[in-house]
């Protein structure tokens, strides 16, 4: 098995694989992985403009941790303004 090495043009390192020398296998599970991984990235993106249209339009971080099935403390942490707001009072 040859090492993968991953570069910024090719991050999945696939590019130096040598046909010849490397033996042919599908790649269902690694493309299905791929998939996966970019659907996990697609909703945290959803969710973190959700919980930012729900903090914009008043909701509180305790309404928000229980959306979230979580604590509002937990909720702040995870999804809180990038700009120092007061950790004391999240709400």
């Amino acid at each position: 098995m040859q090492t993968i090495k991953r570069t910024s043009a090719d991050p999945t390192g696939l590019d130096h694989l040598d046909p010849n020398t490397t033996e042919a296998r599908d790649a269902k599970n690694l493309r299905r992985i791929i998939a996966a991984r970019k659907h996990l990235a697609d909703a945290e993106s959803e969710l973190r403009a959700a919980v930012a249209a729900a903090r914009e339009d008043g909701d509180s971080w305790a309404a928000i941790g229980l959306a979230l099935d979580t604590t509002r403390q937990a909720a702040y942490q995870r999804f809180g303004a990038t700009k120092p707001e007061s950790v004391d009072d999240p709400e």
